[in-house]
C-alpha cells in the first residue's frame, strides 16, 4: 500500500513568505491567503484518513469473487505476446492495462475453463502496443486487429455468434477508445467500432455525450507503474509547501500550431494567467522530483490534453495531492465507487483564470477532508494495476463492475440466423486484412 505524505501547506518554506502570496489583483487576498494557510497549518496534527462511510467505500472493497466466471479465448499471439515481445515499452506505457489485465484473468480465480459456465467473454488482445520511435501508440492499425480477433472467435466458438458480443468485454485502452484515433475530430468521425458496438468496453476515455463513450462502458485508470511511484515514496511528515503543481505541455506546437485546439484551450489559459503567480508551480519541465513534487504538494491540477484523462489523476490520488479536474463533461474512473466530488475539485474549462480565486476560497476543513479521504489506502489502490493483484486494485475494480452488470438480459440473445451488427460498416481502410 501506498502512504499518503499528509502534511499541509507551510507558509515557512522559503520563497513563499506571507510578503510573497501577493494575488496581483488584490492585497486583501494575500491576507487572506496567510490567514488560511496558517490555519491549515496548524490543523495539520489532525490529518489522518477517513474511510467513505455508506456504499461507496463497501463498493470499493467488494469482493468479485464468486459474482461471476470469465472465459478466456486462448488467441494466437500475435495478437498479444508476440506484439510484446516487438516491443517491450508497451508494459510500461500508459496503455498497458490491456496487458495487465490478460495477464490477471489467466490466474484469476474469476476464470473459467468451461466456456459454457461463463457471465462474460475475454478476447485477449493488445491494439495499443503498436509504438512509434517516441513511443505514441499508433491507432491505424488498431481496428483491422480488432476485427480480425472477431472474425477468429466468431468462427471457432459459438459464444459470440449467439449475442454478437454483448456478454463479451474489451480493454481499449486508447485515447478515445474503440474510436481508435489520437485526435477527438477524427475520434468522431470514425466512432466506436462497429463491430464493437455491443460490447462492454473497458476503456479509459469517458466524456459524457461523447461518441467514443458507449453506453455500459466501464471507465478505468491509466496505467501507472505502482513499483516507480513506491520507490520514490518521501517521508509522510514533509510539509507540503506547493500550493498549485502542475507539469507537462501548455500547448502542443506540433500537432496544433495556432492553439486554441489543444486541451480546448483550457492548458494554455493555466499558463497566461498563472506563470508567474507564486502560488503556482507549473512548468513545462519535467524534473527527476516530479514524483516528489506531488508529494509536496496540496493541488495537482489535472487538465484536458487531447483527450480528457491522463495518469496525472492515478498519480495524484496516490500520492495524496487533490486533484483539480479540468475537463468538462468527464466520465471519472470507477465513478460508481470511488466518490470523486469528494475528494477532489472540479474546475470548468471557461473558469480556468479564476483558478486562483477557486483554489484559495476553499475552506480548511474541505481540504483536510479531502486529504484524509486521499489517506484511504483503499482510494489508492482502486487505481492501480499491482504485479501481482491485491484486493480492492483496479483489476478487482473492472470484475465489480462486470459483476453489476449481471444478470444478462434475456434480449441479447439473438435467434437462430438473426444478426444486429453489419459487418461490412466502417472506414474501407478497416476492411483490410490485418
Amino acid at each position: 500500500m501506498l502512504p499518503l505524505p499528509s502534511s499541509l501547506w507551510d507558509p515557512t518554506r522559503p520563497n513563499t513568505s506571507p510578503s510573497d502570496m501577493k494575488n496581483p489583483s488584490s492585497g486583501l487576498s494575500a491576507i487572506l491567503l496567510f490567514l488560511f494557510f496558517f490555519s491549515a497549518s496548524s490543523a495539520e496534527q489532525n490529518v489522518r484518513t477517513e474511510r467513505i462511510s455508506g456504499s461507496a467505500g463497501d463498493v470499493l472493497e467488494d469482493n468479485p469473487v464468486g459474482k461471476l466466471k470469465v472465459y478466456v479465448y486462448e488467441l494466437p499471439s500475435k495478437y498479444n505476446k508476440k506484439l510484446l515481445q516487438k516491443d517491450p515499452r508497451c508494459l510500461t506505457h500508459m496503455f498497458a492495462a490491456e496487458i495487465f489485465m490478460h495477464r490477471f484473468l489467466l490466474s484469476s480465480p474469476v476464470r473459467t475453463r468451461n466456456p459454457d459456465e461463463a457471465d462474460w467473454f475475454y478476447t485477449p488482445i493488445y491494439p495499443t502496443c503498436d509504438l512509434t520511435p517516441t513511443g505514441l501508440p499508433l491507432p491505424f492499425k488498431s481496428p483491422r486487429m480488432m476485427r480480425s480477433a472477431i472474425q477468429l472467435i466468431s468462427s471457432n466458438w459459438p459464444y459470440w455468434n449467439r449475442t454478437e458480443g454483448a456478454d463479451h468485454f474489451f480493454v481499449v485502452p486508447h485515447d478515445f477508445g474503440a474510436c481508435f484515433h489520437y485526435q477527438e475530430e477524427k475520434a468522431i468521425e470514425r466512432g466506436i467500432l462497429p463491430l464493437l458496438q455491443r460490447a462492454t468496453l473497458v476503456q479509459t476515455f469517458g466524456q459524457r455525450n461523447h461518441v467514443c463513450l458507449d453506453e455500459g462502458s466501464i471507465t478505468i485508470p491509466p496505467f501507472a507503474p505502482p513499483q516507480k511511484m513506491q520507490a520514490h515514496l518521501i517521508p509522510p511528515d514533509i510539509p507540503r509547501s506547493i500550493f498549485v503543481y502542475f507539469r507537462g505541455l501548455f500547448y502542443d506546437v506540433n500537432n496544433d500550431p495556432e492553439g486554441g485546439y489543444y486541451a480546448r484551450g483550457a492548458r494554455a489559459a493555466v499558463w497566461e494567467n498563472f506563470k508567474n503567480n507564486p502560488l503556482f508551480d507549473i512548468s513545462t519541465d519535467h524534473p527527476t522530483t516530479y514524483y516528489e513534487d506531488m508529494q509536496r504538494s496540496i493541488f495537482c491540477l489535472c487538465p484536458l490534453g487531447w483527450a480528457p484523462w491522463s495518469p496525472r489523476l492515478v498519480e495524484a490520488v496516490v500520492f495524496g495531492c487533490i486533484p483539480v479536474i479540468i475537463a468538462d463533461d468527464i466520465v471519472l474512473p470507477f465513478a460508481d465507487a470511488i466518490p470523486w466530488e469528494e475528494i477532489g475539485v472540479f474546475v470548468a474549462e471557461k473558469d480556468v483564470p479564476e483558478l486562483d480565486t477557486i483554489l484559495t476560497s476553499i475552506p480548511t476543513e474541505v481540504i483536510l477532508r479531502k486529504q484524509r479521504l486521499l489517506a484511504n489506502p483503499s482510494m489508492k489502490q482502486a487505481m492501480l494495476f499491482p504485479q501481482p493483484a491485491q484486493p480492492g486494485d483496479a483489476f478487482h475494480q473492472i470484475l465489480n463492475g462486470l459483476a453489476r452488470k449481471l444478470p444478462h438480459d434475456k434480449g441479447i440473445y439473438l435467434k437462430a440466423g438473426e444478426k444486429a451488427l453489419n459487418w461490412t460498416a466502417g472506414p474501407t481502410g478497416d476492411l483490410k486484412p490485418w
